[in-house]
């Protein structure tokens, strides 16, 4: 008895001592780099509000008169929604502007011409490069013509309607905020004032600061 005893307490420490040694034959493992943090795309989706400033400048056609210039700076106010399907972007927007645009009619009586504010409603569609957004918009503008009385000729005001197309860019600098660039290009082809028909367009150069809603 008292030599199985023995023998098992050998065995055992045979084993002890034989486990340390086994443990530093094996090879080193192989470090495995964590995956590298991909961070998410941006989302375009949602609610806006901005606030949007440039210049505008182009031409009117009056019945009977020669072209003249009319241009001046505007500032105002923008809202839209924006849905995102895959990179593509789709969405509509309205805005009102304040617009200093005034020009001089040279006949039949040299005259002032102003509009005094300029809205538009537009869709829009775009592709999307994560934070950068390209995008091609159109719809309908609206603005006033205002012609003082003179010798000659009556004067008066009306509200012109027409259409608008154009394009621009976006970027998403933080997680509501973005900033865009754009072109618009506007055609108001056939109001009248006191008979006399005219062909105004304007051409809208401007940029903007928009804070996204959550979608």
């Amino acid at each position: 008895m008292k030599r199985i005893v023995l023998a098992s307490l050998g065995l055992l420490a045979i084993g002890a001592t034989a486990t340390p040694v086994m443990a530093a034959d094996l090879p080193p493992q192989p470090y495995v780099k964590a995956p590298a943090y991909v961070p998410p795309y941006y989302n375009w989706s949602g609610f806006y509000l901005g606030i949007n400033g440039g210049y505008g400048f182009g031409n009117s056609s009056w019945t009977g008169t020669d072209n003249f210039s009319v241009n001046g700076g505007l500032v105002g106010g923008t809202v839209g929604f924006n849905y995102q399907i895959s990179q593509f972007v789709l969405g509509i927007e309205g805005d009102f502007d304040y617009n200093s645009a005034s020009g001089t009619l040279p006949a039949p009586a040299t005259n002032s011409f102003n509009s005094r504010w300029l809205s538009t409603v537009r869709g829009r569609a775009g592709y999307a490069w994560d934070r950068v957004l390209l995008f091609a918009t159109g719809g309908g503008a609206f603005a006033p013509a205002n012609i003082g009385a003179s010798a000659g000729f009556a004067g008066g005001s009306t509200t012109m309607m027409g259409w608008t197309a154009g394009a621009g860019i976006e970027f998403a600098f933080a997680q509501n905020w973005t900033a865009k660039a754009e072109y618009l290009y506007i055609s108001f082809p056939s109001p009248s004032i006191t008979g006399v028909s005219f062909k105004d367009t304007e051409n809208v150069v401007r940029a903007g600061v928009n804070y996204k809603f959550n979608f």
